[in-house]
């Protein structure tokens, strides 16, 4: 997270002053790489310092200050914009949080699984006993070491990626980022602006509409962080793809009904206006309580020990490959397709739903060192298990399904 941190603040520092595109280019890369940093450390250690009751609660806080740094972005830029040279402000800011992750991460303490792969046996336990808040950790503290001694023993993690006992975590390390970037959030978020002024509202009531959409992407991640260790990953992640449907094919009717399908430009009524920003904004809702914050969260904590910082590898980039092929196609999938855009990220939406639906096993409320228990009760990874022990039984300790079939709990 240091080193994210110190090339983010390169990165804003030389786009602030550019005097040309090569420097511009420059201090994109830098912050590319920051916040490619960033996103393989923060939900991993999140994943392994946060105790599996609230695990879910505390992994999407990362995802929280994600949808705030838009909003406050979005309220900045608006203000910025109004000011001949507000662009070196805009760019230049990114300095603000680059300097709290670095100087933050001085203080960061390390996790005990890090501390375990160091030999450190004694403080891993004293800092477990700390962040636990008890002194009886010796059952999770002796998975750590397990799960630690087994990590060792593997020379090639990105080779033993290949295994067939990890074909599930590496299908999810794939499959989650390029559905989520493929649900249109980013067409929203990276282009709000224009949507809006293309359906007819004024180059101000634009920026304060992406203002609208960052405000709402905020609360509704709240929302999440409430729900997430309470109704589970599943429940929020197909209540969400359901929302998002509706809202895409309702988005969809209303522009085509007034552009039709040679988009001709024109005003649009403020009640009509009005209706399709409703619908935008339930969408946001429904990605920032579903995909966004889950997108995250669960491959940080299905990944084994062995196999995690080179999973979470994978996850990082094809999020963030997908990332830059929606935002360099979207415009001329807009003048091209017009309102069949929305029914284009609503198709994924279906598949995405679906795939989750049939694929995705329950994870809350299960330490992240036993989640090999969900895959072999999955009625399709099972198959893939089966060289795969479940974790030992201590104390008369065992996992069962629980009654709403929701997930697991330890009785």
């Amino acid at each position: 997270m240091l080193s994210g941190g110190v090339l983010f603040c390169a990165g804003a520092l030389i786009n602030g002053f550019a005097q040309n595109v090569a420097m511009l280019i420059v201090g994109r890369i830098l912050l590319g790489f920051g916040i490619g940093f960033a996103n393989q450390a923060v939900p991993l250690y999140l994943s392994e310092m946060a105790p599996y009751k609230y695990r879910g609660a505390l992994n999407i806080g990362f995802q929280l200050s994600i949808t705030i740094g838009i909003l406050v972005a979005n309220i900045l830029n608006y203000f910025f914009s109004k000011i001949h040279w507000g662009w070196r402000l805009s760019l230049g800011g990114a300095m603000v949080p680059a300097l709290i992750i670095t100087i933050g991460s001085l203080f960061l303490p390390e996790t005990p699984n890090s501390m375990i792969e160091r030999g450190n046996h004694d403080e891993a336990k004293a800092r477990l006993k700390r962040i636990r808040g008890i002194d009886d950790v010796d059952e999770e503290f002796n998975d750590l070491v397990v799960a630690s001694e087994a990590s060792r023993k593997i020379e090639n993690p990105w080779r033993n990626l290949l295994q067939r006992k990890y074909r599930p975590h590496l299908t999810m390390a794939i499959m989650i980022p390029f559905f989520q970037q493929l649900t249109g959030i980013n067409v929203i978020m990276f282009y709000a602006p224009v949507l809006f002024k293309t359906i007819g509202f004024g180059a101000d009531a634009s920026l304060m509409s992406a203002v609208i959409t960052g405000g709402v992407n905020v609360l509704a991640t709240v929302v999440s962080i409430y729900y997430v260790d309470k109704l589970g990953r599943r429940f929020l992640f197909l209540e969400g793809g359901i929302q998002m449907l509706i809202c895409q094919i309702a988005v969809s009717i209303c522009i085509a009904i007034k552009f039709g399908v040679n988009g001709t430009p024109g005003d649009l009524p403020k009640w009509y206006a009005i209706v399709v920003v409703i619908f935008i904004c339930v969408y946001v809702a429904g990605f920032a309580w579903s995909w966004g914050p889950l997108g995250w969260l669960v491959p940080s904590e299905i990944f084994p020990l062995e196999i995690r910082s080179a999973a979470q590898s994978i996850n990082v980039s094809v999020n963030m490959i997908f990332t830059f092929i929606v935002a360099q196609v979207f415009l001329t999938m807009l003048c091209h397709l017009k309102f069949g855009l929305f029914l284009f990220f609503a198709f994924f939406v279906v598949i995405m739903t679906v795939f989750i639906y049939f694929f995705l096993p329950e994870t809350k409320n299960i330490p992240i060192e036993e989640m090999v228990i969900v895959w072999k009760e999955h009625w399709f990874w099972s198959k893939f298990m089966t060289e795969v022990d479940y974790p030992g039984t201590r104390n008369g300790t065992t996992v069962e399904m629980s009654k709403g079939g929701n997930g697991y709990k330890i009785v």
